[in-house]
């Protein structure tokens, strides 16, 4: 499946994007051994719940602000604010859902997160939190390839979301794929020019990867 495999530990702290940062994913877990987990039934759908969340004018004005931020203390409470927004499905099941998966990536459970992501994403299709969380859920199972399909669909819905473009960036190194690397970690810094650790990434990669066309 990969071509140059990085171990998942090493990439733990980096593959942190599924909570905005705030806490790392951890090494893969097996199935358990008993079956599948049973999972809680969520409560009904609320009328309309499938719609496409609403848009906040806000997200555009604090995206502006994060761009144009001129050191790493301005932009983190900046992009707090965005991660808080982007975090607001609209719906109370949702968001109930959500929470739940958080508690199960953090408990290292990443196959029941799956179970309740792939409610959320049924439930809030246009929601990009929502494929963006359970990217970090497959990334955790140790399914790369399926990540990078969610993190797609998160940056379909919210180009703008830089912690997915980082993931992405992560699970492209990871796969052996310097270039496409790059280019992600670029996307994210275009959005936020401060993200933590990728600046020093594209460092690194650039002087290898822009110079092969010489």
């Amino acid at each position: 499946m990969l071509r140059t495999r990085v171990p998942l530990l090493a990439l733990a702290g980096s593959l942190a994007w599924c909570l905005g940062g705030s806490a790392a994913v951890g090494q893969p877990r097996p199935p358990a051994a008993d079956g599948p987990r049973s999972v809680t039934p969520a409560p009904p759908t609320e009328p309309g719940a499938a719609a496409t969340p609403v848009r906040r004018p806000q997200l555009d004005e604090l995206f502006a602000r994060l761009a144009a931020s001129k050191d790493a203390d301005e932009a983190k409470g900046i992009a707090t604010l965005i991660d808080r927004r982007l975090e607001r499905s609209g719906s109370d099941t949702a968001d109930l859902l959500l929470q739940r998966s958080e508690e199960a990536l953090k408990g290292q459970d990443a196959a029941l997160a799956v179970e309740l992501l792939d409610r959320v994403t049924q439930l809030r299709p246009d929601w990009a939190e929502a494929w963006n969380r359970r990217a970090a859920a497959f990334y955790q199972l140790d399914d790369p390839d399926r990540a990078i399909m969610d993190l797609r669909e998160a940056l379909s819905r919210e180009p703008r979301h830089f912690h997915a473009w980082a993931a992405l960036g992560h699970v492209e190194m990871a796969s052996g794929d310097k270039g496409r690397a790059l280019a992600a970690y670029r996307r994210a810094l275009k959005i936020h020019p401060h993200l933590p650790d990728i600046g020093k990434m594209v460092d690194r990669l650039a002087p290898e990867i822009d110079g092969r066309d010489l």
